[in-house]
């Protein structure tokens, strides 16, 4: 994770050597996540619904820029525990995190724009709790790596982004001992402010 950071650091460095247009503003937005899991007995619950916000960086020319941002990010799911009745149990889950999106793109007809990069997202804390409240015993990595694509539009300093996310690996092996690969995807819509 270390030299992930380093390598994104030294890149937004050079581009910014390089940078035409350079802007930076607050960013703010909500998002609908959902963990996927497979396991026995277990599987995917409801979505829920998420907020972050934060700052973005935007490099580059007229047509290709980088985008990095530095959210705090709230999100989670519901995972579905069978039961040996024909009541399942759900666990809720939520997660703050800081996340890391590294978006490369290309702008359209001077406000329309397709990106995509890799998210970085370092585990501040979580909860996870069946009906009753009761802390379940989770292995969540502390750092995960993973992917958002999407579009984006630009008016006059409002920039509007609407984006996909996904894991690239398991966020966890296991919940309260039994082995599961967990997955948390999202859909983001976020809107930023071009301060200059």
């Amino acid at each position: 994770m270390k030299k992930l950071l380093f390598t994104i650091a030294i890149s937004l460095i050079c581009l910014y050597s390089v940078a035409q247009d350079f802007s930076i503003g607050p960013k703010f937005g909500v998002s609908q996540s959902n963990i996927r899991v497979n396991g026995d007995g277990f599987s995917s619950g409801d979505e829920q619904i998420g907020y972050h916000l934060g700052v973005f960086v935007r490099m580059g020319g007229h047509s290709i820029f980088v985008q990095p941002e530095f959210l705090f990010t709230n999100t989670g799911g519901t995972i579905i525990k069978q039961s040996q009745g024909n009541d399942d149990g759900i666990l809720e889950t939520n997660f703050n995190r800081l996340d890391i999106p590294v978006m490369f793109g290309f702008k359209f007809a001077g406000f329309f724009r397709l990106q995509a990069g890799p998210i970085a997202s370092i585990l501040l804390d979580y909860r996870l709790e069946d009906a009753l409240q009761i802390a379940q015993n989770v292995d969540y990595k502390s750092a995960t790596l993973g992917y958002q694509a999407g579009i984006g539009l630009d008016v006059k300093n409002l920039i509007l982004d609407f984006k996909y996310e996904n894991s690239l690996g398991k966020i966890a092996k296991s919940v309260a001992g039994f082995e599961t690969d967990q997955r948390l995807s999202q859909i983001v819509l976020s809107a930023g402010f071009r301060l200059f």
